[in-house]
């Protein structure tokens, strides 16, 4: 018998292990992501470009009048999810309560992050007085003593409890447009006054978003044959 004898250039290439490759690609795209998405919250968060508010400053006031705005507008909009049975009414209720929920987390995440309170301080002093005199009465729960602009009274609240039908979607909508236009000046106010870039964009949405909510719960409040509270 003849033994075969194998020539080294006709010995079988090495396995290529493509698990392993395919594995280290995906490795080196998941870095590349955590790095630009890292990127993208250290200049989100101002992380290393701005000084830390002060409590007393306008970024501080507003993350902290405006959560507590943003509270009472979540409470509103998750009573009109209960009690509401208008399908418009009801989706309405559901981009505000979640809307106004995640901003209410982001704004209450910076005062956490630069060591300041939820609370404290006079509403809208951080507007240097600029609030057009606004008047303000006393909210139990509210820890202050008083209401920002647009905000509902408890009594106002509770008649809102009563109600049902289109009577509560008509009140509920009076109640939303004039709590949107009390909101308005501070986020404006913030917008042009603040010094952190990333609560100067939200304000600029807020204000932006507002405005245009409150020209179509006009138009629905008018569909359903109510008119608007005066302006705060």
């Amino acid at each position: 018998m003849t033994a075969t004898v194998v020539r080294p250039e006709q010995e079988a290439p090495a396995p290529v292990h493509r698990g392993r490759g395919l594995r280290a690609a995906l490795l080196a795209v998941i870095a590349v992501a955590l790095v630009v998405l890292g990127g993208a919250l250290a200049v989100g968060l101002g992380i290393g470009r701005e000084e830390t508010p002060t409590a007393e400053s306008v970024d501080a006031g507003f993350s902290r009048d405006m959560a507590l705005h943003h509270r009472q507008g979540v409470e509103m909009a998750n009573l009109a999810l209960e009690r509401s049975t208008d399908p418009e009414i009801r989706q309405l209720a559901f981009d505000i309560s979640s809307t106004q929920t995640n901003q209410a987390g982001q704004m209450e995440g910076w005062l956490a992050m630069w060591g300041l309170s939820r609370s404290g301080g006079d509403h809208m002093a951080w507007m240097g007085g600029g609030h057009s005199g606004h008047d303000v009465s006393a909210m139990p729960g509210d820890t202050d003593g008083a209401l920002m602009p647009g905000m509902a009274t408890e009594t106002e609240l509770a008649n809102l409890r009563s109600l049902t039908g289109t009577g509560f979607d008509v009140e509920f909508l009076r109640l939303m447009i004039r709590h949107h236009q009390g909101g308005l000046e501070m986020a404006q106010y913030q917008a042009a006054n603040g010094t952190q870039s990333a609560v100067r964009t939200l304000a600029t949405s807020i204000a932006e978003t507002q405005t245009a909510e409150v020209t179509t719960m006009v138009g629905m409040l008018t569909a359903r044959g109510g008119t608007p509270l005066p302006a705060p």
